[in-house]
């Protein structure tokens, strides 16, 4: 349920849906599955009609249970991106305000009486973010009461006063679907049926539960020495709710996306309260700009599960990829599909083992610091672990990487090269074929 890594600030050309490669992105996800790479499902909506659909991988390892276009898996914090459309329906039928306070549903959270719903949805409440409790392991794979949760947000606190700036929380989405259900008299799962599954007719879509490999659902793999290995953790979703608790396929998701674009599931000053991201981020929704285009998306990770859905509005395109693995990252292969798919300059990335160099400690001290770009997303946290240099995208995962030469390090996992030039305090970075320059804070 974290942000990732995601140099998704791309340029896509004008080239027509019905031209775009087949042949090429079969190939890049046939390269993908028969290294051991990836497994997982991808589609392109164009016009509200896939154009395009493809599965890699196992559902089931152990079965051989090859995954298919109806493979559920778990999309972690898309899942906001539905919650939101809930709460701006439950905003278009009066019944809350963006500026209600929480205070108004849980007075005893911290600043209760000072975050609105807005803040919530945008990230700004302050809010510490549950799921960085340093005991997270012991209760996340167990069913939670409301109450509990209630008493787990008050104890970790506040990381900064309300509105004063955008992070990443799933406090705020947790507690949303606990307002939602406040509203409405009904428990989330519920909710999200009637207003979203239904009148979509999705059928591969749900509040998730435990997995249950004969109903065609993914189970989680992350890969050791030359096998598959299942993640055993699942995480209860009484824990995430409204923040990762939705299962789907790329192309339910894909049919979410373009419902919601195409304004059949919020009006479109609902939609472009959402859109806007002029606070860092808008009302379930990332906003991914590049020169005149917009990109506007959400991506997600939960118990080895990873997805990202984008949404091109100029185009009426929607991408959405999900995957059930934690080797390589989602973003490299979903920035690389996309430029594909857009006719754009691509390389299939050359999975043969790549030959590294030793480095020292020492060596390593003149890369350590923050580097950022208005042009990229999110910051990166360059830090060291002995002779290895570990890399962090604000709010993720960190990961080792490994030198290949004195100044550029790679990680095969996250697909990701990074060159560094001390003298300039600068570093590189390439992914998914574009290449981004960051200075050094």
């Amino acid at each position: 349920m974290i942000k990732y890594i995601f140099a998704f600030l791309i340029c896509v050309s004008s080239i027509q849906a019905q031209t775009f490669n087949k042949v090429k992105l079969d190939s890049l996800f046939n390269t993908i599955e028969s290294n051991n790479k990836g497994m997982g499902s991808f589609s392109v909506f164009s016009e509200g009609k896939e154009i395009y659909q493809k599965s890699f991988g196992f559902s089931n390892v152990t079965t051989a249970s090859k995954a298919d276009n109806l493979t559920k898996y778990r999309i972690g914090s898309i899942s906001k991106t539905f919650t939101a459309t809930i709460i701006m329906q439950l905003v278009e039928e009066g019944k809350v305000n963006l500026n209600s306070l929480l205070s108004d549903y849980f007075p005893t959270v911290p600043n209760a009486d000072k975050i609105t719903i807005e803040h919530l949805l945008r990230h700004r409440s302050g809010l510490f973010n549950i799921t960085e409790s340093e005991d997270l392991k012991s209760w996340i794979s167990k069913r939670q009461t409301r109450q509990k949760m209630i008493e787990r947000i008050i104890a970790n606190g506040t990381n900064f006063e309300p509105n004063e700036k955008t992070q990443y929380s799933n406090t705020n989405y947790v507690l949303l679907s606990y307002i939602a259900e406040e509203i409405e008299k009904k428990d989330f799962a519920t909710i999200l049926e009637n207003r979203i599954i239904k009148p979509l007719a999705l059928k591969r879509t749900e509040y998730g539960r435990l997995i249950e490999p004969k109903n065609n659902e993914a189970l989680p793999y992350y890969f050791e020495g030359s096998a598959w290995k299942e993640i055993k953790l699942q995480t209860n979703m009484s824990v995430p709710k409204g923040a990762g608790a939705v299962v789907s396929t790329p192309t339910e998701l894909n049919t979410f996306f373009i419902n919601l674009f195409n304004n059949n599931l919020v009006s479109n000053a609902s939609l472009e309260s959402m859109k806007n991201a002029e606070e860092g981020m808008g009302l379930g929704l990332m906003k991914l700009p590049f020169e005149e285009k917009e990109v506007y998306g959400h991506g997600g990770s939960i118990d080895g599960f990873q997805a990202f859905a984008a949404y091109f509005p100029k185009e009426n395109v929607s991408i959405a990829l999900t995957t059930n693995n934690l080797y390589t990252q989602v973003a490299g292969v979903f920035i690389g599909a996309v430029n594909v798919y857009f006719g754009m300059d691509y390389t299939i990335p050359d999975f043969s083992p790549k030959e590294t160099i030793e480095v020292t400690s020492e060596e390593l001290e003149q890369f350590i610091g923050t580097y950022s770009s208005p042009n990229f997303p999110i910051d990166i946290y360059i830090t060291k672990n002995g002779n290895t240099l570990i890399a962090q995208g604000e709010g993720q995962s960190s990961f080792p990487l490994d030198a290949i030469e004195s100044n550029t390090f790679y990680s095969e996992n996250v697909m990701i090269k990074l060159t560094f030039q001390p003298e300039q305090n600068k570093v590189l970075v390439e992914q998914g074929g574009q290449t981004y320059e960051l200075t050094k804070e």
